[in-house]
C-alpha cells in the first residue's frame, strides 16, 4: 500500500507499484501457501494469473511436501468473472470459485464449463468461515495466503478469517476518497471494535518497508523458514 494506505488509483489505473523486490516477496510467500485466494475484480484489474513464479519457488514447494501449484480461489459472488481473464489462459493448478447462493446459474454454469469448481454459499453474501472449511476438507488447504482486493480483505477480517498480515508500504501518495485502501468495508464502529494485530517484524529494502503483523491473540503461523525476529 501507499504511504496514505491506498492499494490502486481512485480510477484504479493504477494497481501495482511495488518494486522488483516486492514482487520477489510475493512469489516467495505464494510458495508456502497450499492455496491463493483473489477476489474477481482484481484478477480482472490485474491480470492475476496465480501462479508460483520461477523453478526455484517450485523447488522451494517440493522441500515442503506441497503440490506443484497452490489451488488459486477466486471470490466472484454474483459468478461474473470475466471467461477472457488472464487467469483462464494460465493451465495448471485447479481454479476454485466462491460465489453467492444467488449468484446467476447461467453464470455458475459458464465458469464450470471453463473447468472451474464452484462453491456456491448458502446466503446471498458468500459466508467465509464456510467456505474456507469447505476448502480445507475438499483439497486440504491449510495455509490459504489471500491477497486482496480491499472488499474481500475486509469481509475476510469481519468473519475473524486472518491471522496474519503481510504488508509492502510504498513511498507514494495516491489521494482520494475513492481510492481503494488495504481493507475496504464496514469493520469497526468505534475504536473498541477494531481488529487488533501487533507487529513482529520489519524489514526495510530501498524505500520500501515489508511489515508482518499477527493477529493481537494469536501466534505467527510462519513456517520456520520465515523466521520473525524482533522489529528493527
Amino acid at each position: 500500500m501507499t504511504a496514505d494506505g491506498k492499494v490502486a488509483t481512485a480510477g484504479r489505473e493504477v494497481t501495482t507499484f511495488g518494486s522488483p523486490h516486492d514482487k520477489k516477496a510475493l512469489y516467495a510467500l505464494r510458495a508456502t501457501a497450499d492455496a491463493l485466494l483473489c477476489g474477481a475484480r482484481t484478477v480482472e484489474e490485474t491480470g492475476a494469473t496465480l501462479g508460483t513464479g520461477s523453478s526455484e519457488h517450485k523447488a522451494t514447494r517440493r522441500r515442503a511436501g506441497l503440490a506443484p501449484e497452490p489451488v488459486r480461489v477466486v471470490v466472484s459472488g454474483s459468478g461474473s468473472l470475466s471467461s477472457e481473464a488472464e487467469l483462464w489462459k494460465r493451465p495448471g493448478a485447479p481454479i476454485v470459485i466462491f460465489s453467492a447462493g444467488n449468484a446467476s446459474k447461467p453464470n455458475l454454469q459458464r465458469l464450470r464449463d471453463l473447468e472451474a469448481e464452484v462453491w456456491s454459499s448458502p446466503g446471498s453474501q458468500v459466508d467465509f468461515p464456510a467456505a474456507l472449511a469447505w476448502l480445507a476438507g475438499r483439497h486440504g488447504i491449510r495455509r490459504l495466503v489471500a491477497e486482496g482486493g480491499g472488499r474481500v480483505n475486509a469481509t475476510l477480517l469481519a468473519a475473524d478469517c486472518v491471522d496474519e498480515i503481510r504488508l509492502t508500504w510504498v513511498p507514494r501518495i495516491f489521494g482520494g476518497q475513492a481510492a481503494p485502501t488495504i481493507a475496504d468495508g464496514p469493520l469497526a464502529a468505534c475504536l473498541a471494535d477494531a481488529v487488533r494485530f501487533r507487529l513482529v517484524r520489519v524489514k526495510t529494502v530501498g524505500n520500501e518497508r515489508f511489515l508482518q503483523y499477527v493477529r493481537a491473540d494469536r501466534s505467527a503461523t510462519s513456517h520456520p523458514a520465515e523466521s520473525t525476529p524482533p522489529p528493527v
